[in-house]
C-alpha cells in the first residue's frame, strides 16, 4: 500500500474509534446537543416577546436560528476540546506513537467524528427550530450554500479546539478553554441587529468573524440579500482553519 492509502485507512480507524466513544458515552452528545437546544427555547419563548418587537421580517425564531446554530457547532467543538485532552494526559497518544500508524490519524479521528457530531447538533437544532415557527424559505441551491458553509464553519472551529485540547494541561482547563467562543453570538447580531448597540460594542459586533457568517446564513435561509459576507464569513472560517490546523500540527509534534 501507499503511504497515502495507509494515512487514510488509519484515519479512518480513528474515526470509527471516536464514533463509538460517542455511542459509549452518550449523556456527553446529550449534553452538547441540549445546550444550543435550550438557548432557543428559552430566547424564542422567554425573550422573544421583547427582542423580537424591533425585528421586522417575520418571527423571531427565523432571526435567531442562525445564531443558534452556529452555538451547536461551537457547543460540540468543546467537547472535541474536551477528548483530544483526554487522549493527551491518559498516556492513549503514548501508545498510538509507540504503534505502526500514520501520526496525523490521531488527530484527523478528532477532526472528523467532531464534524459528524456538529452536524448531528444542528440536525437537531433546525429540527426543534422547524417545530416551534421557523419557517426557511431557501432554494435547494442555498440550502447547499448553507451546508457547505456550517462545514467550513465546523472545521476551522474544531481544528482550534483540536489546538486548545492539546494546548491544555489537563481535561479541566480543555473545557473552560473554548467556552470565550461560545460568547461571540451574543456579542454579534445572533440575537439583536448590530445598529442597536452603543457605538464601541456595535463596532466589535460587525467586524468580529461570527456577524458575518450569522448574516449570511441568515440571508440564504431567509432569501435576504447576503452582499459581500459570504465572502468576508469563508475568508474568516478558512483563516482561522488554517492557522489553526497549523498550530494543532506543531503543539502535537512537540507534545
Amino acid at each position: 500500500m501507499s503511504t497515502l492509502t495507509l494515512a487514510a485507512r488509519d484515519s479512518s480507524t480513528m474515526v470509527r474509534r471516536q464514533l463509538k466513544r460517542m455511542i459509549r458515552y452518550p449523556s456527553m452528545t446529550v449534553m452538547l446537543v441540549a445546550m444550543p437546544v435550550v438557548f432557543l427555547l428559552l430566547f424564542v419563548y422567554v425573550f422573544g416577546g421583547t427582542l423580537g418587537a424591533g425585528i421586522g421580517g417575520g418571527p423571531y425564531v427565523n432571526y435567531v436560528t442562525p445564531g443558534i446554530l452556529l452555538m451547536a457547532v461551537l457547543s460540540a467543538a468543546t467537547g472535541t476540546a474536551v477528548s483530544v485532552a483526554m487522549d493527551m494526559t491518559e498516556g492513549i497518544v503514548a501508545r498510538f506513537r509507540t504503534m505502526r500508524i500514520a501520526r496525523g490519524s490521531i488527530l484527523a479521528g478528532h477532526v472528523v467524528g467532531s464534524v459528524i457530531q456538529q452536524f448531528l447538533c444542528m440536525g437537531v437544532v433546525l429540527a426543534v427550530a422547524l417545530a416551534i415557527g421557523f419557517r426557511p424559505n431557501a432554494t435547494p441551491v442555498e440550502w447547499v450554500a448553507v451546508a457547505g458553509l456550517m462545514g467550513v464553519f465546523s472545521l476551522a472551529m474544531t481544528w482550534l479546539s483540536v489546538a486548545l485540547g492539546v494546548k491544555a494541561p489537563n481535561v479541566e482547563s480543555a473545557s473552560n478553554a473554548p467556552m470565550p467562543l461560545i460568547l461571540l453570538p451574543f456579542l454579534g447580531s445572533g440575537f439583536v441587529p448590530t445598529d442597536s448597540m452603543p457605538t464601541v460594542l456595535r463596532w466589535f459586533a460587525e467586524y468580529q468573524p461570527f456577524t458575518p457568517i450569522m448574516e449570511t446564513l441568515r440571508g440564504l435561509l431567509m432569501g435576504q440579500p447576503i452582499g459581500n459576507s459570504a465572502i468576508i464569513a469563508v475568508a474568516w472560517c478558512a483563516g482561522i482553519g488554517v492557522l489553526s490546523y497549523i498550530w494543532a500540527k506543531r503543539l502535537f509534534n512537540r507534545s
